[in-house]
């Protein structure tokens, strides 16, 4: 991929990836060697059918799970190499997790639940603090943080997530079907937030859904069937 000022190094780069589960005594390919690029800033969608494989990719390429064989290369490293612990501080450092269930801790105010990933860095405790304050900031929620969960909505409990995700300022954003449990306006929100994640702090955002509405958002649409990439559309309008 070229800009006006010469090529861009990719951010993601898979070669011939392949995941194969063991369900009893059969072998089910849940992908059958992927290979493909991400350039940084893209707003890439996954889609397809259940089963097609787009779930596994997302969890590869963000190092939740394993391949069977091919290399994801993150900024330059073959993520595949690390042993696990180095691989949870690479995740740690380099990539933010949005899912369709919030995963935020009750008793915890949104600033409180947005400081647990800095917990396992070296920032002071006010280094952390000013962290999460833009962080939330940038969610659009900064008069919100000493709110608890259960205090906010649906779509607003989302935005934290989102916080929580780019607190550590990742290279990576990925997101499981962030909008499947919220309401249409709700659903919006979130994804114009993403949408300017990546279009103005330059954040790589990678979102398995199941909407097209959602997907119109992303700047690229991969769609799997049975473990390969069958359509790439790029988006008319995306200059990275």
């Amino acid at each position: 991929m070229e800009t006006s000022h010469g090529p861009v190094e990719p951010i993601v780069q898979i070669r011939d990836l392949t995941k194969i589960y063991r369900q009893g005594d059969i072998d089910v390919t849940a992908l059958a060697g992927v290979s493909l690029d991400i350039a940084p800033g893209e707003f890439v969608v996954l889609m397809g059918p259940s089963g097609s494989g787009k779930s596994t990719l997302l969890h590869l390429l963000a190092g939740i799970d394993r391949a069977t064989s091919g290399t994801v290369l993150v900024q330059g490293i073959n993520i595949a190499n690390l042993n696990e612990s180095e691989l949870a501080g690479w995740r740690n450092q380099n990539v933010g997790f949005v899912f369709q269930s919030f995963n935020l801790i009750p008793v915890l105010t949104a600033a409180e639940n947005v400081e647990l990933p800095l917990l396992l860095t070296a920032l002071s405790r006010s280094e952390r603090k000013a962290q999460v304050r833009t962080a939330l900031e940038l969610v659009g929620l900064g008069d919100r943080a000493h709110h608890r969960p259960d205090q906010l909505s649906g779509g607003q409990q989302q935005r934290v997530a989102i916080a929580r995700a780019i607190a550590t300022d990742p290279a990576l954003l990925v997101a499981d079907e962030p909008t499947g449990n919220l309401d249409a306006k709700s659903a919006a929100d979130v994804l114009n937030l993403l949408q300017r994640l990546s279009r103005e702090a330059g954040k790589t955002v990678i979102m398995v859904t199941h909407d097209p509405k959602a997907a119109s958002y992303g700047t690229r649409s991969l769609h799997l069937e049975k473990g390969e990439v069958e359509r790439d559309v790029r988006a008319t309008s995306f200059t990275p």
